[in-house]
């Protein structure tokens, strides 16, 4: 074609020198305005019926396709091949050269074509419940990992005019500078298989790691690294691998158990413990409560003592019902009639050992709703009750003394020397 345009120039009386430029001119300016008209065609017009036609669809899937800009990246693919094949144009060596480039321009629309399409493949999945569980974003990181090595050694080899098998032999030998560039690669894609396999971490999970200043739920795993949304509403980055070399906590298990642990201890004076006498149990039992149990222990410490012959004038003697005791029971009353505990979960009020502190009345239930706000107000308002009615039993919490404490010792220490 550059030849015909020429000699008809030549004819035309044009020299032979600038025949020869204006005929490599008109030519690729031709296949410039038709590789024009292909892009226009593509995306003014099919790109935007496509458009079109998916927004009145009412599947998401291509939506999805459509948000990803895979229609749009493969648009780019009209002008590419009108230039591939409008290339014989400038004669055979010309056309080589130019089709090498297109091939190669090709390949990388393809890839990032590939790329988008993989992309909302993503987004697909991630509107099923599944996602959460199973998330498949580390894995097409993997894939566009292999598509991109593979496209680019095709590119090269295209360019080059040389096997793919040829540059293969060439690439074993770089196998070490590889495994450096791609370490953490390489390391997330084992990470992310285990912990797929392992069911360790899904999207939702509220993850502790304190050595990473991690602690709230996950909202990504990719290749390389997991994403948290920390309750102080900063993102915490880990690496992948971290999360299979060193340890950290799961929550899960408490979500899907339906209850949220409470255990706190309260600590009794030991001080104001005591058996309790006559006139603090027709006391305590006005407590309704507990009103049905302290009438059956009277009766079976009663028993007791008349059929052992006990001598009831000391309340060491015999068997007796003490005022932590009693507390206990109420405790436990009234835990059990709460709404909000979960009664078919371990339900524990017990002892600990006592030490400076006193003795600890620790508690240890469930509470059957989850919400963080929730649940600290349901245990403050737990402890708020039990803390205001031990005095009614007439016990003490312990507590150390404080400044105003001291300054009321000291007081009516003073206050009697000074008056004498």
């Amino acid at each position: 074609m550059i030849e015909r345009w020429s000699f008809w120039l030549i004819e035309q009386g044009v020299p032979e020198g600038m025949a020869g430029w204006l005929s490599w001119f008109g030519v690729a300016l031709a296949l410039a305005l038709l590789a024009v008209l292909a892009n226009f065609a593509t995306k003014g017009v099919l790109l935007a019926a496509v458009r079109y036609f998916v927004r009145k669809t009412p599947t998401r899937w291509d939506d999805a396709l459509v948000g990803r800009h895979v229609f749009s990246r493969l648009s780019h693919l009209a002008p590419a091949l009108v230039i591939y094949y409008g290339a014989i144009l400038f004669g055979p060596t010309p056309a080589m050269v130019i089709q090498r480039l297109a091939v190669a321009y090709i390949l990388l629309v393809g890839l990032y074509t590939l790329f988008a399409f993989l992309s909302a493949v993503v987004d697909i999945y991630e509107t099923f419940d599944v996602s959460k569980q199973k998330p498949i974003k580390s894995y097409i990181q993997i894939v566009k990992i292999i598509a991109a090595v593979l496209v680019g050694l095709i590119t090269l080899a295209t360019l080059l005019n040389q096997e793919v098998g040829w540059l293969l032999g060439g690439f074993g030998a770089m196998t070490a500078v590889v495994l450096l560039v791609f370490k953490d690669s390489i390391l997330g894609l084992v990470a992310s298989i285990q912990l797929s396999a392992n069911d360790m971490v899904r999207i939702g999970d509220w993850v502790e790691m304190p050595k990473y200043g991690a602690d709230g739920d996950v909202i990504d795993v990719s290749l390389n690294t997991v994403k948290i949304h920390n309750w102080d509403k900063t993102i915490s980055t880990i690496p992948a691998y971290a999360l299979i070399s060193d340890s950290f906590k799961n929550w899960r298990g408490m979500s899907e158990s339906g209850g949220r642990r409470i255990k706190r201890s309260i600590n009794i004076d030991i001080s104001s413990i005591r058996f309790c006498t006559e006139v603090m149990l027709d006391r305590f039992e006005k407590y309704q409560l507990i009103t049905d149990y302290i009438k059956s222990r009277r009766k079976q410490i009663a028993k007791y003592n008349r059929e052992h012959d006990v001598d009831t004038s000391l309340l060491v003697n015999g068997r007796n019902m003490t005022n932590v005791g009693t507390f206990r029971a109420y405790a436990v009353a009234y835990l059990r009639c709460h709404p909000k505990i979960h009664q078919a979960m371990t339900f524990l009020l017990r002892q600990l050992p006592s030490g400076e502190h006193g003795l600890p009345l620790e508690i240890y239930v469930f509470c059957n709703d989850q919400e963080w706000a929730s649940y600290e107000a349901i245990q403050a308002d737990i402890f708020d009750h039990l803390l205001a009615v031990i005095p009614m039993f007439d016990l003490r919490v312990f507590q150390r003394p404080s400044g105003s404490d001291l300054r009321r010792l000291t007081a009516e220490t003073v206050l009697p020397d000074s008056g004498a």
